[in-house]
């Protein structure tokens, strides 16, 4: 069954990704409202959103997708494909598709489900978002616990279809925002999504991203 319950907002912010990547903490630092966070993924099964009607306006927190301790596999399909329908039915209202990844393990996770039937969740999710002609915003989370910065965001480019280096697509407007949410570290991601807020003709939106 599809999400129910949204808010009427005509211009919205979504955070997609796996399960435990730091979405909800994410979530926090945007909006300053303390959600549901654990370690256990799956902690979000429903959208959380956040909105100001004045502005009509919301950052929503998708659940997560992939491995959720104690969830069956059908379960699982069931919220990716939600997740799916709720950006594609409400693609002409979604400014920026957050897609957070753990920038650690993002390489290896893409990579051990390369296979030649297979498309890695998160890469098929980048492509979906550009599909729905959302901008994708790669929220590259996690990053003070990886060494190798730079030669790490080229790899993920690379997996992306982007073409590195990664610093090309970083900056207003850009794809690739290295942060550390749990630290407070978002920086990168605000200016990126300034930049889509301007090229929305959204300039009233800036006061959430300052």
């Amino acid at each position: 069954m599809t999400f129910e319950g949204r808010p009427n907002r005509d211009a919205e912010v979504v955070l997609v990704g796996r399960s435990n990547v730091g979405k909800s903490t994410l979530m926090r630092e945007l909006t300053g409202h303390d959600v549901s966070t654990g370690k256990k993924p799956g902690v979000t099964r429903r959208p959380n959103h956040f909105d100001w009607a004045p502005q009509s306006f919301m950052f929503t927190d998708l659940p997560g997708f992939g491995f959720m301790t104690g969830v069956e596999e059908e379960k699982r399909e069931a919220i990716k494909t939600d997740v799916v329908r709720y950006v594609e039915e409400n693609a002409d209202s979604i400014v920026a598709g957050v897609l957070v990844v753990d920038g650690k393990a993002v390489i290896d996770i893409i990579d051990r489900h390369s296979d030649a039937d297979e498309i890695p969740h998160d890469v098929e999710l980048f492509g979906f978002l550009q599909d729905v002609d959302v901008a994708p915003v790669v929220a590259v989370n996690k990053m003070d616990k990886v060494d190798d910065r730079d030669e790490r965001l080229d790899e993920l480019c690379d997996r992306l279809g982007l073409y590195p280096p990664w610093q090309q697509w970083s900056g207003e407007g850009g794809t690739i925002a290295p942060i550390t949410a749990k630290k407070g570290s978002i920086e990168p991601l605000k200016e990126a999504l300034r930049g889509h807020f301007r090229e929305a003709k959204r300039d009233d939106l800036l006061q959430f991203v300052k």
